[in-house]
This record gives C-alpha cells, structure tokens and sequence, in this order.
C-alpha cells in the first residue's frame, strides 16, 4: 500500500514539475512584451508631434496621449497577467513542496 502511494505522489510531483515550465515559459513571454512596452512608454516622453504604431504590419499615425494610454493600459494588463501566473507558478511550487517533504520520511524508513 505505502509502495502504490509512493508511486502516486512521486507521479503526481513529476506532473506539477511539467506543469510549471508552460508558465515559465509563458511568464517569460509576457515580461518580454512588458518590457516593449516600458521602453515605448519610455521613447514617448521624447516624442514631439505626432507618432506612428504599427498595427496587422501597417504603420498608422497617432498623437502621444492616445498612443500613452494605449500603452499604459498594456501595462497594467500584462502586469496583472505576470501576477496571476507567479501566483499560480507559486501555488505549484508549494504544493511540489509538501510532497517532496512527504516523500523524504517515507524513502528513509525502506
């Protein structure tokens, strides 16, 4: 019985680790759009006049404010896209955790 348990939480630790590198992945994804972003928002306190964003490969003309609030909405939504994943990457981590911690009594007693 306690060899069938083992098996099934060395199973389900070995899931939680393939679980996490999608988010990583995702989350390294998502960090590099928001650093896009912040050095957009940071070439915008430069800009004078009009400026131009491209959208579907064609560059359309925009006035900074528009373009800034575009932006800073970007912002706020890849930040709180990086905050749900961290907590969920977080959440995965903890629960790996408590099953290493599980299993590391239980390898002792063989």
């Amino acid at each position: 019985m306690a060899e069938e348990d083992n098996t099934q939480a060395i199973q389900e630790l070995q899931m939680l680790e393939q679980n996490i590198q999608p988010l990583l992945a995702q989350k390294q994804a998502i960090q590099v759009e928001l650093n896009e972003v912040l050095n957009a928002l940071e070439e915008l306190k430069t800009a004078k006049d009009d400026v131009y964003k491209i959208i579907s490969g064609a560059m359309i003309k925009s006035s900074p404010d528009n373009l800034k609030k575009e932006l800073e909405e970007k912002k706020k939504l890849l930040d709180l896209r990086v905050s749900s994943i961290e907590k969920q990457q977080t959440l995965i981590e903890s629960k790996a955790e408590e099953l290493r911690k599980s299993l590391v009594p239980k390898q002792g007693k063989k």
